[in-house]
């Protein structure tokens, strides 16, 4: 399996920050944004780059930018908002698709209510963020819906995640590559990640 578990200190603290009870919206929202930021960093070491001509105060010289389509940023609604200015903070360029999904109350299976991605998907390195990684349902059914619509090259980026929710998503698409903040210890009878750190939508937009 492609997953890769981040042990930057910096990443470490600022998760801790956004666990506790008393971090307000407005911190919450940033260190969201920050942590997207740094995880960016770690998941896009492998872009394509290609040498340009460039001139500078002293000569011409040829250097790297990167290469090919630009990045596709797919959030997962509503959460994975908080994520995306993290990684555009990064790659400017990049294009922003969306992906809604609601769990049905009766059989508690995703269902897709919006989907909107980049032109040309298929040729762009794409990455989905959502800052928790549960039950891997709403993961799962979004990496469906990419694929189905022609997406190959799949990053997903998660802040925290539980065990049961890598491995859901780790069998159903094993060919993707995956980035987890912090693995939290597990899911309780209600499918909350523990000790996670509440509902993460509420706490970045301020709802309950």
């Amino acid at each position: 399996m492609s997953v890769s578990y981040m042990t930057h200190p910096l990443i470490k603290h600022k998760i801790t920050l956004l666990r506790k009870y008393s971090t307000g919206t407005n911190e919450f929202r940033k260190l969201i944004e920050e942590i997207a930021m740094l995880m960016g960093y770690e998941a896009l070491a492998d872009l394509p780059t290609a040498d340009i001509e460039v001139t500078t105060p002293i000569e011409k010289t040829l250097q790297p930018v990167i290469n090919g389509k630009k990045l596709a940023v797919v959030p997962i609604l509503r959460a994975g908002l908080g994520m995306v200015n993290g990684i555009l903070a990064l790659v400017p360029s990049a294009k922003v698709g969306h992906i809604g999904l609601y769990r049905d109350p009766e059989t508690h299976l995703p269902h897709e209510y919006y989907c909107k991605l980049p032109e040309a998907i298929d040729e762009r390195q794409i990455v989905v963020v959502d800052p928790m990684l549960a039950t891997g349902g709403s993961a799962v059914a979004a990496v469906d819906f990419i694929k189905a619509r022609g997406g190959r090259k799949i990053k997903f980026m998660s802040v925290i995640a539980a065990p049961e929710g890598v491995s859901a998503l780790m069998k159903a698409h094993p060919d993707i590559q995956l980035y987890v903040g912090c693995l939290d210890r597990c899911l309780n009878e209600n499918a909350y990640i523990c000790p996670g750190l509440g509902d993460a939508g509420d706490r970045i937009f301020g709802t309950q």
